[in-house]
């Protein structure tokens, strides 16, 4: 049996399993049966606890619901504090994550609004990675006979994000699967289409990498923060409220971003060997 918590920040959903105290051998097609929500458990991600090297406390493995592997997940980091805590494996409410890509100190608070330092956004193309002669603040890319502007910007995963009028009719479903593929990105993208409302607030829609539009992303909250604070169209502290809530952003511009937002344990339970 293999036992298994179902958590959520803002319906953007985990299956989180610990592999601290037992390692786990996980391949892209158990992943995909986990995720599948008619046959399996149902999630954007599989999040699996594992011992860290280094100086981190743990080490936090990213699967999207594909099977892919991913370098950051700002609402799985979230919800993988609190797991750390309910199942028993640290006391500690300040906690330091590492993954394949980046590291990342967690602040769990006891109402379990979770904070998570998400390290500082990158805008150089060669390590996000995005294909371009040179930096700027936008570039043009060709999709579906068009030319689309957009940011690129790394939070620990590749991130575009585009400016829009309406994030209601937002084109997430037409441009989403084409600029997420771009062979400009060549390790895909997270797609995001941002509305600025005010200097404090941007609504939001993403697609993700690997697993299509979601109702929420965190790591994408915190690319269109970085791309609208650094083209002057939002201050220090922003709301991003995205279809499943908000989560509050901080950067001033430099140096490390922090998101905060709520992290949610729906239920527990245990797959049987023939359900994987």
């Amino acid at each position: 049996m293999l036992s298994f918590t179902k958590m959520h920040s803002l319906g953007n959903d985990f299956v989180m399993l610990d592999g601290v105290r037992r390692a786990l051998v996980l391949d892209s097609q158990l992943i995909t049966r986990i995720a599948d929500r008619h046959t399996g458990i149902g999630c954007d991600q599989v999040i699996v606890a594992q011992p860290a090297s280094g100086g981190a406390d743990f080490f936090m493995r990213i699967y999207n619901a594909d099977g892919s592997e991913s370098g950051q997940c700002g609402n799985g980091g979230r919800c993988f504090g609190r797991f750390l805590i309910e199942q028993g494996l640290t006391d500690q409410r300040q906690i330091t994550v590492q993954t394949i890509t980046t590291e990342m100190a967690l602040q769990v608070a006891d109402d379990w609004q979770v904070t998570a330092n998400m390290g500082e956004p990158v805008f150089n193309p060669a390590a996000i990675p995005f294909r371009a002669a040179q930096q700027a603040a936008e570039y043009t890319l060709a999709a579906d006979g068009e030319s689309v502007r957009i940011a690129a910007v790394s939070m620990g995963n590749p991130h575009a994000v585009l400016q829009v009028d309406d994030v209601d009719h937002a084109p997430v479903e037409r441009l989403g699967p084409l600029l997420e593929c771009h062979g400009d990105f060549p390790q895909r993208a997270n797609i995001g289409f941002a509305q600025v409302l005010g200097r404090d607030t941007i609504r939001l829609r993403v697609w993700e990498r690997g697993v299509g539009e979601t109702r929420a992303c965190g790591s994408g909250a915190c690319a269109a923060a970085a791309v609208c604070r650094q083209q002057g169209l939002v201050d220090d502290n922003v709301s991003v409220t995205l279809p499943g809530g908000s989560v509050k952003i901080t950067w001033p511009g430099y140096g490390d971003l922090a998101m905060t937002g709520p992290a949610i344990t729906v239920f527990t339970g245990q797959l049987p060997e023939d359900a994987l």
